[in-house]
């Protein structure tokens, strides 16, 4: 009775695993739909939120100041007065005295999220009321605002936001991280996405009108949210107002040094995630692949079907490898395939084991409705 059992388990739990990397293939093979036509192409402010002088940080916001659009103003802000980060921006200011490029620097306190302080202190220099908030670590196409605005003309729309791809910087544990981000993460955004959900909101970019951060209460709403661009969506939505999948895909970039860095970075992702959507972590055993493929076969003792589905999964996953990556990068990267899911699988378990996250250089409790603890 009960090897029937655990192999039923075993079957059921290698067909969920295979038809999501089926399905996961297929939705990374579709991409958004192309912006649609603007009427008009109203006057922007991008605030990026800096902190240090992070690898590639010039390349990234030079891209910013290179887009084909009519108006559009930068506001960078920092914390401290002598974050390396204010040589990056005095550059680009010094490079290009034609852009309207402006720097905050306030470090007034407004809750435990540094960034949403951030935020709130250089929100006063904006001047337009069409705002995008792109992390400091994001390169954008020259496109990128012609693409990510019109959405934001349909006054039942609350945010539009944007897929992205990681770009690994040097080292083995920077291309792993780049795995979670390509590999897992966004084709499950993908598939969600598939499926009709937009609970979703990304930090590499978040565009909205000003009056909808007004209605929501402003960025002092998410001050204490560690999960501050899921929340800033979150609470659109229950204005009920529509968030939009945008047709821009942007790029970041994931210098991970050290394995213990790329733990606590992935640990802080997934930790976040499952305090903002308990169900849904706790329901993503599937989306980790061949290692519960593997496992499901384990369970059956090789039978019920298990071994091919378990082919399956593999091949599928595979085909995905390649489909979010360009040809040489995928050959090169191949050898991530194994390790990387292995860590993101023994991650996610781990996840369940404690609420405490580290982001940069302070530690975490992470609270059910999402609000981050400082920890002494």
């Amino acid at each position: 009775m009960i090897s029937l059992v655990l192999s039923g388990c075993g079957a059921a739990v290698s067909a969920a695993a295979m038809s999501y990397a089926l399905i996961a293939w297929r939705a990374a093979a579709r991409h958004p739909a192309a912006a649609p036509h603007m009427t008009q192409a109203p006057a922007v402010s991008v605030l990026k939120p800096l902190c240090g002088a992070e690898p590639h940080l010039y390349e990234c916001l030079r891209s910013f100041c290179e887009q084909r659009y009519r108006q559009f103003q930068i506001v960078c802000g920092v914390r401290d007065p002598h974050d390396p980060a204010i040589e990056v921006v005095r550059r680009l200011q010094r490079e290009r005295p034609e852009q309207d490029l402006q720097l905050a620097i306030s470090s007034g306190e407004h809750g435990s999220n540094q960034k949403v302080a951030n935020l709130i202190g250089l929100l006063p220099l904006a001047r337009h009321d069409y705002l995008v908030i792109a992390d400091s670590d994001v390169r954008v196409a020259p496109e990128y605002l012609a693409a990510l605005i019109p959405p934001l003309e349909d006054p039942r729309t609350g945010i539009a936001t944007c897929l992205y791809r990681a770009i690994p910087g040097p080292g083995r544990w920077s291309a792993l991280g780049c795995g979670f981000v390509n590999d897992w993460f966004m084709p499950s955004v993908r598939v969600a996405a598939a499926f009709g959900s937009r609970a979703f909101a990304f930090g590499a970019t978040i565009a909205l009108r000003r009056d909808t951060l007004e209605s929501i209460g402003g960025f002092a709403s998410i001050a204490d949210q560690l999960a501050d661009d899921y929340r800033l969506g979150e609470l659109t939505r229950q204005r009920g107002l529509a968030t939009v999948l945008a047709a821009p895909m942007v790029e970041t970039y994931m210098v991970e040094r050290r394995l213990k860095d790329l733990l606590l970075h992935e640990l802080r992702w997934l930790r976040t995630i499952r305090a903002v959507q308990p169900l849904g972590y706790a329901c993503a055993l599937p989306s980790f692949g061949w290692p519960v493929a593997a496992l499901g076969c384990a369970l059956a003792g090789a039978g019920a079907g298990t071994p091919a589905m378990l082919t399956v999964t593999v091949l599928a996953r595979l085909m995905l490898h390649f489909e979010v990556r360009d040809a040489r990068a995928a050959w090169a990267q191949l050898w991530l395939l194994i390790p990387n899911d292995l860590l993101v699988f023994f991650l996610w378990c781990w996840g369940f084991m404690s609420r405490r996250v580290r982001w940069r250089e302070t530690r975490y409790r992470v609270a059910r409705d999402g609000s981050a603890e400082p920890l002494r």
